[in-house]
């Protein structure tokens, strides 16, 4: 008896880790892809921002959608994220205020005020996509986070792409973060629910 239940441990033990390196493959691979393509709405999603001057991450993010939105892909740029307790700004906020301090015309940016992580972003894009009648969107994130922003955007019924920066964790801590996305997206695909993945800004 215990000899079969150590087999059916191994057993388990071994399809979960073939199922967790087949989706941080996934991760991997849909990272080195920019489907950059005219799209009704850029989005950057949120990430840290300091009293309305965006973290490292996020002016990434948003450089990244300048250079899409001055390249003609698209004539709207939706900025996500909400604030932490104290903030004087939410993320979308920060994100709005550079994009017109760079010179886009304010009623070409849009803003999600909401979003404590991606799920709620997405949701919130689609609100704004429904409202507007929109169907497609260009989203802009982290490399390693494009497969899951883009399953959810798919699932809330948008057409959607992925355009990632190529700025992320540093190559001693690459492996850790595809891995902890790839626990997040296998979390979302069981769940159908958000898991907090801290560190650059992700959830």
């Amino acid at each position: 008896m215990t000899v079969w239940i150590s087999r059916v441990v191994l057993g388990a033990l071994l399809v979960a880790s073939l199922v967790l390196g087949g989706t941080a493959f996934r991760v991997w691979q849909v990272a080195l892809v920019d489907q950059r393509h005219s799209a009704d709405m850029i989005v950057v999603l949120g990430a840290a921002q300091y009293n309305g001057d965006p973290s490292p991450v996020l002016r990434s993010r948003l450089e990244h959608a300048l250079e899409l939105y001055r390249g003609g892909l698209s004539e709207h740029i939706v900025t996500v994220g909400g604030n932490q307790a104290g903030d004087n700004y939410t993320e979308a906020q920060a994100s709005s205020m550079w994009l017109i301090e760079q010179g886009v015309p304010p009623s070409d940016v849009v803003e999600a005020e909401v979003g404590s992580d991606t799920l709620r972003s997405i949701r919130a894009v689609s609100e704004i996509a429904e409202r507007r009648d929109w169907d497609s969107a260009l989203i802009v994130s982290d490399p390693w986070h494009s497969w899951r922003c883009r399953t959810m955007a798919e699932d809330q019924g948008l057409r959607a792409m992925v355009s990632p920066t190529r700025s992320g964790p540093t190559e001693d801590v690459r492996t850790a973060y595809i891995l902890r996305e790839a626990a997040a997206m296998l979390f979302y695909r069981v769940m159908h629910a958000s898991a907090d993945v801290t560190g650059y800004g992700l959830g």
